[in-house]
């Protein structure tokens, strides 16, 4: 493996923190973001002075918009923060962009403790506007932004209307059914009962899945995730000053962020999207093999982009990502490779993206409580969908 290779494996994730998942809460945006922040920094064994960096992404979205409300120059300026770097932007592999770009950050020297947070307040956003959260409304001017100058004529005002593309291919092509797809949303509901912050807790049968009123065919009410009101931290420290924490460090093993496609929804592969591209990258960065993973936590904005990512991953073989859920037994927490042990974020709560990375550590540490999984070591966290897709693969030291 060469020089060029190994940056990443100079990061280690030192500590975690959430604050609380609520549908909406009457806490501020900021007063999540602190909860979840400070509450990290503690777990770490750090003080705030200890923290010389900050990211996230996208950053302060649009002015504070529930999307993303907080950005870094808020928060580093709420705690009093002396950062010698920091950085958030819309652009990027998806959600963990932050963890991304905090990492090589460490690994260029930049900085020994980037403290990670991703904030987003859309449950409360839709007591004042339940249309607020259409994706038409996330990008200004979004009749003459690049890609969306070419949906919005055609009513793409939900993003269950492009992933259904996603779902029916892989069904068209592959034979998947409706009652394999609902192993993910089963297994979510499962985990989330015994997660004290998620979202829906009371048991959920096939029957309910079935019976659940459909959006965009073929993905029905249940596929899709949950908005909620909360934030995520993590610190994230070189690997030499993560030795003597209260935490064993998790290390970043390798990185997944590649997009060798067009930027676009409609112009990727439906049944490979640009997880492909990042799981690619992610596993030439590494001696581990996907055989090795013991827990996956992969996106489920909707239950196809688990399926998508499973397969992408090579945890299940294109094609037969279906078959491989199907009945729920594999995915299950005491299956051969439990999925999204906290509930995801189809029953969990929509925490986007770094709410992965805090359940990965939490069970990487044993700390998961009730819905612990038998001990192991190499855990995956990945996120986004579409032309959007990031993956880390990470070791418990």
């Amino acid at each position: 493996m060469t020089a060029h290779r190994l940056h990443e494996k100079k990061v280690a994730i030192t500590g975690i923190g959430q604050s609380e998942v609520a549908r909406p809460s009457d806490k501020s945006a900021m007063r999540l973001t602190v909860d979840a922040a400070l509450e990290a920094i503690a777990d770490a064994g750090l003080k705030r002075d200890d923290i010389d960096g900050v990211a996230c992404w996208p950053g302060d979205n649009h002015h504070g918009n529930s999307f993303s409300p907080v950005g870094p120059n808020a928060l580093i300026g709420t705690l009093g923060l002396k950062v010698d770097w920091y950085g958030g932007g819309y652009e990027g592999p998806g959600p963990l962009a932050g963890v991304i770009n905090g990492a090589m950050a460490i690994a260029a020297g930049l900085c020994r403790h980037v403290l990670v947070f991703r904030t987003i307040t859309e449950a409360s956003s839709r007591r004042v506007d339940k249309g607020g959260n259409a994706l038409s409304n996330k990008t200004t001017g979004r009749d003459g932004s690049f890609f969306w100058q070419w949906y919005t004529p055609y009513h793409v005002h939900s993003a269950a209307t492009l992933m259904a593309l996603y779902a029916q291919a892989h069904f068209d092509r592959y034979g998947t059914t409706s009652e394999q797809l609902a192993q993910i949303a089963l297994t979510c509901r499962a985990n989330a009962a015994l997660n004290p912050k998620a979202i829906y807790r009371t048991p959920l049968s096939l029957d309910d899945y079935m019976a659940s009123r459909m959006i965009s065919t073929p993905l029905r009410l249940l596929d899709c995730d949950v908005h909620c009101d909360a934030s995520t931290a993590i610190v994230l420290s070189r690997i030499d000053a993560a030795q003597g924490g209260p935490n064993p460090p998790v290390r970043i093993e390798a990185i997944g962020s590649a997009l060798h496609q067009p930027w676009s929804w409609d112009q990727i592969p439906l049944t490979r999207m640009a997880a492909h591209d990042a799981a690619q990258m992610m596993w030439k960065r590494t001696d581990i093999r996907p055989h090795e993973v013991r827990q996956a936590q992969l996106y489920d904005g909707f239950s196809i982009l688990t399926l998508l990512w499973l397969e992408a991953l090579g945890l299940a073989a294109e094609g037969e990502g279906g078959a491989f859920i199907e009945g729920g037994q594999r995915i299950a927490r005491d299956g051969v490779l439990p999925v999204n042990t906290n509930g995801g974020q189809l029953s969990g709560g929509r925490t986007h993206g770094l709410g992965y990375v805090h359940e990965a550590c939490l069970q990487l540490w044993g700390r998961a409580g009730a819905r612990q999984i038998t001990p192991h070591q190499v855990a995956v966290a990945a996120s986004g969908g579409g032309p959007l897709a990031g993956s880390l693969l990470l070791v418990r030291e």
